[in-house]
């Protein structure tokens, strides 16, 4: 498999999912009509909407970091980070990237491998 090909089902995937569970939730309650933890009886479609965007978003940082690392060790780790903290381990994993990254080097280096810079 390529990797373009797996961008392409990955993003795919993502869009399909977001498109799935956008409109279910839709259908479910109008978004304008959420109100989230504040109800009586929490809203769950819209809960779980929020939910399925932040680990799209997730796994598309992930994408990133896949192709950065190139040991399957810090990748498993990493993927680990990311789908348990989130932005937390997202934010640790771009500071230690700048900490990485030579003095004066642009930062677009900063989006590519280090051997490939």
């Amino acid at each position: 498999m390529t990797s373009r090909f797996a961008l392409g089902l990955l993003f795919g995937t993502i869009l399909l999912v977001m498109l799935g569970v956008t409109s279910w939730a839709s259908t479910v309650q109008p978004i304008w009509a959420w109100q989230g933890i504040a109800a009586a009886n929490p809203d769950r479609a819209w809960t779980i909407a929020t939910l399925a965007d932040a680990y799209c978003g997730f796994l598309t940082f992930y994408a990133w970091v896949f192709y950065r690392e190139r040991s399957a060790l810090a990748r498993v780790a990493w993927l680990v980070g990311v789908l348990t903290l989130g932005n937390i381990a997202m934010a640790c994993y771009v500071l230690l990237q700048l900490a990485r990254l030579p003095a004066g080097a642009p930062l677009h280096h900063l989006l590519l491998r280090p051997a490939d810079r």
